[in-house]
Order: C-alpha cells, then structure tokens, then sequence
C-alpha cells in the first residue's frame, strides 16, 4: 500500500510540474534535486543554461509563483487531502 501511494504521489508531481514550460520544469528539477542526485546551485543550473545565476533565480521565483497558484496547488491539495 505506502508504494502504491509513493508512485501515485510521484504521477501527480510530474503532472504538477508539467504545468510549467519546460524550462522552468528543468530549473526546478535540478534546484530541488527532483530525478537528480542532489539539488544544483543556481551557479550550476546556470552554467548549464549558459545564464546567470541571479537569471536562474529569476526563472526559478516565476516557476514557484506559479506552482504556489491556486488553480495549479489543487493538483496536489487533492491527493495530500483525499489520496487521489
């Protein structure tokens, strides 16, 4: 039973991050180590952009404004709440 809620939770955050471009997906991706080893600096992420880090900032403040949004947090309010 907790597996199965492990993989559902995991479909529902990829659809929660699907909701962004896929630049923003792949910066918070790699910023909270999401599929990675480990979370990367924004020095990191930027070096992979070929950005600056306070543009990976940027572009990361968007996404979690984004995600923060009431219509995009019910994706996940859902599931936390009822498990679905």
């Amino acid at each position: 039973m907790k597996q199965h809620l492990i993989l559902h939770f995991q479909k529902k955050l990829e659809s929660f991050l699907k909701t962004l471009s896929p630049r923003e997906e792949k910066i918070i991706r790699l910023r909270f180590g999401i599929g990675e080893r480990e979370a990367y600096t924004l020095e990191e992420v930027g070096n992979k952009f070929g950005v600056t880090k306070e543009r990976v900032r940027q572009i990361e403040s968007m996404a979690l404004r984004k995600l923060k949004h009431p219509n995009r947090i019910k994706l996940l309010k859902n599931f936390l709440i009822y498990g679905s």
